[in-house]
């Protein structure tokens, strides 16, 4: 059994767009303790089972990909089982298709036997989603070009508040609608990545900035909404998380996070009060 944390970006700027199609972008990223758990069996091909609603058990799920892309590149006949309990709402900004995708790469590396080093892993991960290589790691990043170079950071000793609107909302369709006005140099990640180091919530509140939300936000008016009820129940900061539309806030300690979550009772939010990680994204248990 393994636990996959969720990430939130503390800072995301798009710098512009590459000859291939994607965005460049900066962004800090930050691994917490709301995490899915994996379970990977022996079988002889390859299986996900999820109880989960509206999550897909077939090639199109990330976890599903991210067996059958090693498996290719080791050149292995065995097969996996995988079983999702899924706690990391969909499509939410928070990274739990990616994470439950390194997941299984660290979790088969150690079934299969394989012995491969994370560096190797990661030339797996990049061609799965350019999130999935921060994961094989964790904690905190400088992540630029497509996501995938990553520049560690002293992150950790963050309390959270995050709130979800339970719906999704695809990346796709959120980076499509960014325009060259939006486009940035990134110093607003840079500037982020020296606050970490600080560990001063105050400041990290401060920094928080995601050009993601000037798209987000006038589709999905309850991102505005979230982080408006965010800072009126007593958040330092909040920003939208990702392609969202998970909108969090930065509180003063974790009693003050769990102060804040009680405040946001809310039948359509989903709400959770959640600690920054210093270790790694993925933890195994066998």
């Amino acid at each position: 059994m393994l636990n996959a944390a969720a990430k939130v970006n503390l800072a995301l700027e798009v710098l512009g767009k590459r000859p291939d199609g994607y965005h460049e972008i900066a962004t800090v990223m930050q691994t917490v303790d709301l995490s899915d758990r994996l379970v990977l069996e022996d079988a002889d091909g390859l299986e996900l089972v999820s109880t989960a609603p509206g999550v897909p058990t077939d090639e199109t799920n990330l976890a599903w990909r991210a067996a059958a892309a090693l498996r290719e590149a080791a050149g292995v006949g065995r097969g996996v089982r995988i079983t999702l309990d899924k706690r990391i709402p969909p499509a939410a900004g928070l990274g739990g298709g990616s994470t439950d995708a390194a997941g299984v790469l660290l979790g088969l590396n150690r079934l299969w036997r394989l012995g491969w080093p994370l560096a190797r892993l990661g030339e797996v991960a990049v061609g799965l989603g350019m999130d999935v290589p921060f994961f094989l790691r964790g904690g905190a990043a400088l992540a630029t070009g497509r996501g995938e170079k990553l520049e560690p950071l002293a992150g950790g000793g963050l309390a959270l508040v995050l709130v979800h609107p339970g719906i999704g909302v695809s990346t796709a369709a959120i980076y499509g609608g960014v325009t060259r006005a939006m486009y940035s140099d990134g110093g607003r990640a840079r500037e982020m990545a020296a606050a970490l180091r600080g560990r001063r919530p105050a400041r990290v509140a401060a920094g928080l900035w995601n050009v993601l939300a000037r798209v987000a936000s006038p589709r999905h008016p309850e991102v505005a909404r979230m982080e408006a009820a965010l800072l009126a129940a007593g958040a330092l900061g909040a920003a939208m998380s990702g392609s969202g539309l998970t909108v969090f806030g930065v509180a003063r300690s974790f009693d003050h996070a769990r102060q804040i979550r009680a405040r946001l009772a809310r039948g359509a939010w989903r709400c959770w009060a959640v600690r920054a990680l210093r270790g790694p994204a993925i933890r195994v248990r066998w």
